[in-house]
C-alpha cells in the first residue's frame, strides 16, 4: 500500500482541557495586576463618597466595598504567585488546568490553548503513517523528525515529503536529505526588495564554478566573508562597481547590493527546481493532509482533547489515529479484505 513512498506533512492545533483564562504569560499577568490596582483605587474613591452619605447607607456601602477590596487583594496575591512561577517557567507561559498545554496562534485572532499535532499522510491512500503531539506552536523545526518517523513506518529506503512554507528551514531540509528523504517544501516570500519593486535574490544567478553571483546587469558579486548566523554558516557577496550601474535604482538604495548565501543553499535550490518541475505538489499536499485533520476534529467534537498532560494527550491522539486508519483501510480493502489482512 505504501509503494508510492510519498507523504504530505502538516500540523494542526487541537484544543486542550485548559481555558484561555487559565493560561498566563508575563504580559497577561501584568495587565491583570494593573486592572486590579485600578479597581482597588476606584473602590477606595467610592469609600470616600460613601462616608458622606447617611449612616445607614454609608454602612451598607462601606461593607460591600470593603468586601470587594478584599477580593481584589486576594486576586492580586494569586497573580503575583503566578508571576513568580512564570519567571521560573522555561517557556515563559503557565497553564493552570493542563500544565503542558500552550497558547498557540491560529487563523483566528484569539488563537487557542492546546497542542500542535503533526501528521504524515501517504498521498495514495490517505493513511496517517506517522503522527506526533507536540506543545510547540511552530512547524519550523518539525519536518525532519516526522519525516523520519514516516520513513521508518513505511519501511522504505527513499521517501518524498511534501510540506507547506511553514516548514521551510535550511537545517531541517538538509537533515531530511541526509536521511534518504527528498523534501519538497514551498519557500515563503519574505523579500522586502520584491515588495518595493526592486530585484529579488532570485534575480541573481550563482555561478558555482566561479563561486560568484551574477546580477541582472551582468556584473559579478564576489565572495567577501563568511559568518555564523542563527546557527548556520552564511556567505556574503557584493560588487564594488554598483555605483556605476545604470540599474542601481531597481536594485538597491544602499552603496552596494549584498547577497547572502546559506552554506547548504545548493540543497534549497535543487528543491526549488523540483517544485518548479511539479507545480501540482502543493495541491496534492492540501487535498491529502487536511482532510484527516478535519475528520479527526469532527469526531473529537468542539473541545478536542479530553485528557491532560502531554503523555495522556499523546495516547488519546494515537487512539483516534488508529480508529481513522482502520476505517480508512476498511474503505480501501472492504470488510472481507480487511479481516483477511488482519489474519495474515
Amino acid at each position: 500500500m505504501f509503494a508510492n513512498a510519498v507523504v504530505a506533512i502538516d500540523g494542526s492545533k487541537f484544543k486542550a482541557v485548559n481555558a484561555h483564562d487559565r493560561n498566563f504569560t508575563q504580559g497577561k499577568v501584568a495587565k491583570r495586576l494593573a486592572q486590579i490596582n485600578e479597581c482597588i483605587e476606584r473602590y477606595m474613591d467610592a469609600l470616600d463618597t460613601a462616608d458622606r452619605q447617611t449612616p445607614d447607607i454609608a454602612e451598607a456601602r462601606t461593607t460591600r466595598l470593603n468586601e470587594k477590596i478584599e477580593t481584589m487583594k486576594a486576586q492580586m496575591v494569586k497573580f503575583k504567585q503566578i508571576q513568580e512561577g512564570l519567571e521560573q517557567a522555561p517557556v515563559k507561559q503557565v497553564s493552570l488546568t493542563d500544565p503542558d498545554a500552550r497558547a498557540m496562534a491560529t487563523s483566528t485572532s484569539r488563537g487557542l490553548v492546546g497542542y500542535n499535532v503533526q501528521t504524515a499522510v501517504d498521498t495514495t491512500h490517505h493513511l496517517i503513517v506517522a503522527h506526533e503531539v507536540t506543545n510547540n506552536g511552530s512547524d519550523r523545526r518539525q519536518l525532519a523528525r516526522i519525516a523520519k518517523q514516516a520513513k521508518t513506518a513505511m519501511a522504505v529506503n527513499d521517501l518524498q515529503a511534501i510540506a507547506d512554507r511553514g516548514y521551510f528551514n535550511g537545517e531541517e531540509i538538509v537533515a531530511c536529505e541526509q536521511n534518504g528523504i527528498t523534501p519538497l517544501v514551498s519557500k515563503p516570500q519574505t523579500s522586502s526588495a520584491k515588495a518595493d519593486g526592486r530585484f529579488d535574490k532570485e534575480d541573481f544567478v550563482f555561478d558555482a564554478e566561479a563561486g560568484e553571483y551574477i546580477c541582472p546587469a551582468g556584473r559579478r558579486l564576489i565572495w567577501r566573508f563568511s559568518a555564523e548566523e542563527r546557527g548556520g554558516l552564511i556567505h556574503k557577496y557584493w560588487s564594488s562597481d554598483c555605483h556605476n550601474c545604470e540599474m542601481r535604482g531597481k536594485c538597491t538604495p544602499s552603496k552596494n547590493r549584498r547577497v547572502s548565501r546559506y552554506d547548504h543553499e545548493s540543497s534549497l535550490e535543487a528543491m526549488q527546481r523540483r517544485l518548479d518541475m511539479n507545480p501540482d505538489l502543493m495541491r496534492i499536499r492540501r487535498r491529502t493532509v487536511e482532510h484527516p485533520f478535519g475528520t479527526l476534529k469532527e469526531w473529537m467534537g468542539p473541545n478536542h482533547f479530553r485528557t491532560k498532560r502531554l503523555e495522556g494527550v499523546g495516547t488519546e491522539m494515537s487512539l483516534h489515529v488508529l480508529a481513522y486508519n482502520m476505517k480508512r483501510v476498511m474503505k480501501i480493502l472492504g470488510i472481507t479484505g480487511f479481516i483477511e489482512a488482519l489474519a495474515a
